[in-house]
């Protein structure tokens, strides 16, 4: 290899995006820019509080991202208030129906691993463990979804994961039991849709909210 072609390949190496796939904010932390509610209106801001989004209130089922994601990783940290009911919900195609066109990851203040305690794919995946922190305190998550393929992360630990190419059966999970949704087969939803918190009513709080690549 001459030296100028050296040259031209290690310049046109240091000229790529270097940071392409690090984290970009999806909330700002002071507004509610790019956050709307499920009639497609924008987030009030008044639901921005201490630098984090509070859906409670909203009269809104979810808050949601205004930008439909397919395979992404998303960082946020969330605080429950005492016996909060809240989750995540991801790939919603919908936003009139989130419940059917979209996976919840359950939220809540809870202690136990079943199918609706925090870090569930709710009613359909139970969690391993439960490393939730008690209400009041801040929680990390991370929810890496690419292609059939969605995990959760929570303070640190693996918690649950799903393979939506075993959901194929209406009404049911991969192991045949059945599960509430029953009209719909788990694995034949969208795969990507909108990104938002329930409200289902009791404060809650989220922050930090980032998206990469996965």
């Amino acid at each position: 290899m001459t030296f100028l072609r050296a040259s031209l390949l290690a310049a046109a190496f240091a000229a790529a995006p270097a940071f392409a796939d690090e984290p970009k904010p999806l909330f700002d932390g002071s507004t509610p820019a790019g956050w709307i509610l499920t009639d497609g209106k924008p987030l009030p801001e008044k639901f921005i509080q201490d630098g984090a989004i509070n859906p409670h209130g909203t009269g809104s089922y979810i808050v949601t991202h205004k930008d439909k994601l397919g395979d992404f990783v998303v960082d946020f940290d969330y605080k429950l208030s005492k016996g909060c009911n809240s989750g995540v919900f991801i790939r919603v195609n919908d936003l009139k129906d989130p419940v059917y066109t979209g996976i919840e990851i359950a939220l809540d203040d809870t202690k136990g691993v079943g199918l609706h305690d925090s870090g569930a794919f709710y009613d359909l995946v139970a969690p391993k463990v439960n490393v939730q922190k008690p209400a009041g305190e801040w929680n990390h998550m991370t929810i890496t979804a690419k292609g059939p393929n969605i995990k959760v992360v929570l303070n640190g630990t693996e918690v649950s994961a799903i393979n939506l190419d075993e959901w194929n059966e209406v009404g049911k999970r991969a192991d045949g039991s059945k599960h509430k949704f029953e009209k719909v087969a788990i694995g034949k939803l969208d795969r990507a849709g909108y990104f938002g918190f329930q409200d289902h009513g009791q404060d809650c709080w989220y922050k930090n909210v980032t998206l990469k690549k996965p």
